[in-house]
């Protein structure tokens, strides 16, 4: 593989046949200096992270965790304070925005409000003096991709929110750009135009074919949209995994926190020797314990913690109070805190005097508020983290 080269511009690379990956950062930094009274902050900390030629990853992390820091410094809007970037073959630190061959698709969309769709979308286009006719071509081509060809000789304050939306998107896509930048582009939608849009962002992915990378702070749109996602938190990388690989093995407490809606339940306790195999056990105040038996496999991991404080998680899912037998119950009766009817399910919201649970039951479940229950936990569905390192024990 050919070695990394700083460019001024990384336009010529555009139909090379070498493939690579598309986006690597390495070390990215981002110190913000002290303003007044304010110190400096660190936003982004050394971080490494390598986004594939064509991929659709996802940096998702709460507000301040850096994630629109990491996309603004790679669009070039945001100077970096230590590390490097490399698009394709080219580290790209020096190298203006307008030559990074990407396009960025705002939270705000950014339209021109003077500008008609046309206008708009076709701006970029003839900053860059390509000919008309080209123009036209390109902006017809997007307008047909998005859907919107009888919106060009409207206005943006003529759209609704999702069509503002596609006008940004089909600015960014006549630049045919190497890659892709999403900021929250769907929080300023209401929520059913959030749910279609992101599936036409999706599809636009496979349509296009090539490299975006979108933040968001929802982590349903990170886990429906994604082909791997990078969990952010403190300026940090926590996990990069595919949805799938985050959701059932996470790395640590906080993606197993930050990951599913509602989170996994979390309950701390100690492992224990009892009856020739270990179990999990949780003491509460009144005398009734949470004891559960642990499978030969988290028995492997779980040995050298024998007497020591662990963290138990267990998804929503993995919690089940329906039809639950004394002998597999994990406590003496849990009362129910709140009951949410959601249609096609039942959310219970539990509590014992020391833990909280939320669990997942049928949709025509019967339970009513400050019902006591039997509640019994997928033995398969748990998981073990160290409450020292918060990573999980494997």
């Amino acid at each position: 593989m050919p070695a990394i080269e700083r460019c001024s511009s990384i336009r010529v690379f555009k139909d090379s046949f070498i493939r690579m990956p598309n986006v690597r950062l390495r070390q990215l930094q981002k110190i913000y200096p002290s303003r007044g009274k304010n110190p400096a902050f660190e936003a982004v900390k050394s971080i490494d992270l390598e986004i594939r030629d064509r991929e659709f990853m996802v940096l998702v992390g709460p507000s301040g965790c850096g994630k629109t820091s990491v996309l603004r410094m790679i669009a070039g809007l945001e100077e970096i304070t230590g590390g490097d970037i490399s698009i394709g073959e080219c580290v790209v630190n020096q190298v203006p925005p307008k030559d990074r061959d990407i396009a960025m698709v705002f939270q705000n969309y950014a339209l021109y409000p003077h500008m008609t769709v046309f206008e708009n979308m076709a701006f970029g286009l003839k900053l860059r003096k390509l000919p008309k006719q080209e123009i036209a071509e390109r902006v017809q081509d997007a307008a047909k991709t998005l859907e919107i060809e009888d919106l060009l000789d409207r206005k943006p304050k003529a759209l609704s929110g999702g069509q503002r939306q596609r006008v940004a998107v089909g600015r960014a896509i006549v630049r045919n750009p190497q890659v892709f930048l999403f900021d929250e582009p769907l929080s300023n939608l209401d929520a059913k135009t959030r749910v279609t849009t992101r599936a036409e962002i999706s599809k636009l992915h496979g349509r296009l074919d090539a490299t975006m990378i979108y933040v968001t702070h929802d982590q349903v749109e990170a886990m429906t949209m994604g082909d791997r996602i990078c969990v952010m938190n403190e300026g940090k990388i926590m996990q990069t995994a595919a949805p799938l690989d985050l959701y059932n093995s996470p790395d640590n407490l906080f993606v197993a926190g930050f990951i599913g809606s509602p989170p996994m339940n979390f309950v701390q306790g100690r492992i224990e020797n009892s009856d020739s195999c270990l179990s999990f056990v949780q003491d509460n105040r009144n005398g009734n314990s949470i004891r559960v038996p642990l499978t030969e496999k988290l028995e492997a991991i779980a040995r050298p913690y024998l007497e020591q404080e662990v963290i138990l998680g267990i998804r929503p899912e993995g919690v089940r109070c329906e039809n639950v037998s004394e002998s597999e119950a994990v406590s003496a009766p849990i009362e129910i805190d709140v009951v949410e009817p959601m249609g096609s399910e039942t959310m219970l919201y539990l509590r014992t005097n020391d833990t909280s649970l939320a669990a997942r039951a049928s949709s025509d479940a019967k339970f009513k508020v400050n019902q006591s229950i039997r509640v019994a936990f997928d033995l398969e569905k748990i998981h073990l983290f160290d409450p020292h390192t918060e990573k999980a024990i494997r």
